[in-house]
């Protein structure tokens, strides 16, 4: 089978697509044909040795994506010719994958599989997110920082989708208006994000903050916080980790929340699958629909991961093998 394969860790433009021998089914395995691949700012990461997984090059790139069922354990709740959707660590971008089964989830019928490659690595973390760590309320406002990329357009959905205002920050007008036509109430610019958040609020502040960016805009982004808000860390595409001076928690009664949806999922048996559970009325509902930007056939797998670099992605790409 044809294959995207990290062959050196010197980013996105040094992948390479060859023949790789397929997969065969290991114990409690799912054996699936890819169909979409979804493409996430840790395959970037792995391409340059940069990520906390760092697997032996050559390695075949992609955490995520949607297929049909080849073969799948006795007992199973799959079956040859299922649609589902799984996440991985690595193998995503190829013709077929072999996933264990607690990592494979059933894809409804009205989600295409583009929109299904791109729902188990940031989808699972949000809901995770939102809900258990961040126990969002409906009618609360939620601020989303790097609103357009992948985490950012999946808290836009799915907070929108449990009755919560949605206020973006983004870096340009034509990303304003791409979030906005994805559900978020209301968009601001990074330059001045603070002061027109206090405007849009009455003063108040907002409820939380969805942050996955970290960085310089992480002070002005508690700054925004009403009392009792919430800022939950997600990441630091920015680069810099910032740092809290706790002080700020006391002044305004404020909690500053990691979200570790790997750490605390993993060890958990069937914790993935509940978490997709309770996506599942959303996606049927079609309140969770994930926006796809660009596709790509795998030829082209650098361009679309090298996209993540130039932070030109609108909400998510895919591969399709």
């Amino acid at each position: 089978m044809r294959a995207v394969q990290v062959v050196r860790l010197e980013g996105p433009g040094s992948v390479e697509v060859g023949e790789v021998a397929e997969p065969t089914r290991g114990e409690g395995q799912v054996l699936i044909e890819v169909k979409a691949a979804g493409v996430n700012f840790p395959d970037l990461l792995l391409s340059k040795g940069m990520y906390q997984y760092k697997p032996e090059p050559p390695f075949i790139l992609g955490g995520e994506g949607a297929g049909v069922v080849r073969e799948a354990p006795e007992g199973s709740e799959f079956s040859a010719g299922d649609r589902v959707a799984f996440s991985s660590t690595t193998g995503a971008f190829a013709g077929v994958v072999a996933v264990g089964e607690g990592s494979v989830f059933p894809l409804p019928g009205n989600v295409s599989f583009e929109a299904g490659a791109c729902i188990p690595m940031n989808y699972l973390t949000m809901t995770f997110a939102l809900i258990t760590r961040g126990q969002l309320q409906k009618d609360e406002t939620v601020l989303v920082q790097g609103a357009a990329g992948g985490i950012g357009t999946a808290t836009i959905e799915i907070a929108a989708a449990l009755g919560a205002r949605v206020i973006s920050v983004v870096s340009t007008p034509e990303k304003a208006e791409f979030v906005k036509s994805i559900g978020s109430h209301e968009a601001v610019l990074v330059d001045g994000f603070k002061d027109a958040v206090k405007e849009l609020t009455g003063g108040k502040g907002v409820d939380m903050v969805v942050d996955p960016v970290g960085g310089d805009r992480f002070t002005d982004s508690l700054r925004c916080l009403g009392p009792l808000g919430r800022l939950l860390v997600v990441g630091f595409t920015g680069g810099e980790i910032p740092t809290v001076k706790v002080n700020r928690l006391l002044l305004n009664n404020i909690d500053v929340r990691g979200v570790g949806w790997g750490a605390y999922a993993s060890p958990r048996a069937g914790y993935v699958r509940s978490e997709w559970d309770r996506l599942i009325p959303f996606l049927e509902a079609g309140s969770v629909n994930p926006p796809v930007s660009g596709t790509f056939p795998l030829e082209k797998a650098g361009e679309a991961v090298a996209q993540l670099d130039a932070r030109t992605v609108l909400g998510k790409v895919v591969v399709t093998p």
